[in-house]
């Protein structure tokens, strides 16, 4: 079985597939400060409570956004499953060509899903992953990857609005009925909310404008995709598992030769 692991600022999600399938889905907290063992001992005891040994593992995948605790993990990798994990790092088979100016500096979690869309969903695609930060990405007709933007994440900008304002409330981020709010806290929310998915459906139309493409399949992925999506018809499919279903591709891209 394959263990993949996508390592982000807020959340580690991580998938154990046989083939093609997916066996298990976990998701950890991201913290800088835990050691290999804490980490180990936490994954490992995943595994049992479903039945399942780290020794039936046969190859890692890894991506991560976060540098810190690329060591930690890879540490915890050889010491816990006996095997070196591979990183989605240049020079790393993808199958796809990157049209970026640096890809170097490319997010490897944005390189894992614009493999994964190709794969999966076909070309010309347009990816969104609603994560720490929101970050789109373009997958052309001819396959190719040709770039995106970059927003702060829904969260981020509803803690970055309480945190820099003096009077404004922490508030939940939850749908408000309407978009007229008769006190703060549905002010915030109908703001945040609405706001982001205007933002979205704004970003999505010039993207298929710009690509000459009004048929670009768009592919939610992250925490917030759901809820955004119940609110607008520009994202045609919800893929939590995209992320990792890239990882899976990627590894066996590289393990092929």
């Amino acid at each position: 079985m394959i263990f993949t692991m996508d390592i982000g600022n807020t959340n580690i999600k991580t998938g154990l597939f046989q083939g093609k399938a997916l066996v298990r889905y976990w998701r950890l907290s991201t913290n800088r400060s835990s050691t290999s063992d804490e980490y180990g001992m936490l994954v490992t005891n995943l595994f049992r409570s479903a039945g399942l040994s780290p020794d039936q593992v046969t190859g890692i995948m890894l991506s991560s956004v976060v540098p810190p605790v690329n060591f930690t993990i890879e540490h915890m990798c050889n010491d816990y499953f006996g095997i070196a994990p591979k990183f989605v790092v240049p020079g790393v088979k993808t199958g796809i060509n990157i049209q970026y100016d640096n890809p170097r500096a490319l997010g490897s979690d944005r390189i894992c899903n614009a493999v994964a869309v190709q794969a999966f969903y076909g070309a010309p695609c347009i990816f969104i992953d609603f994560g720490t930060a929101t970050t789109f990405g373009v997958v052309d007709e001819k396959g190719a990857f040709v770039g995106g933007c970059i927003c702060p994440g829904i969260k981020l900008a509803s803690e970055a609005l309480v945190r820099g304002t003096s009077k404004l409330p922490n508030f939940e981020l939850v749908k408000p009925d309407s978009v007229i709010g008769k006190n703060t806290i549905t002010n915030l929310q109908a703001g945040m909310i609405y706001g982001y998915v205007g933002q979205v459906e704004y970003l999505i139309k010039k993207m298929k404008r710009e690509i000459g493409r009004d048929d670009a399949v768009v592919v939610a992925t992250g925490g917030m995709a759901r809820m955004i999506a119940s609110e607008t018809r520009v994202i045609d499919q919800i893929d939590g598992l995209l992320t990792l279903k890239g990882l899976r591709l990627i590894y066996e891209r590289n393990a092929e030769g």
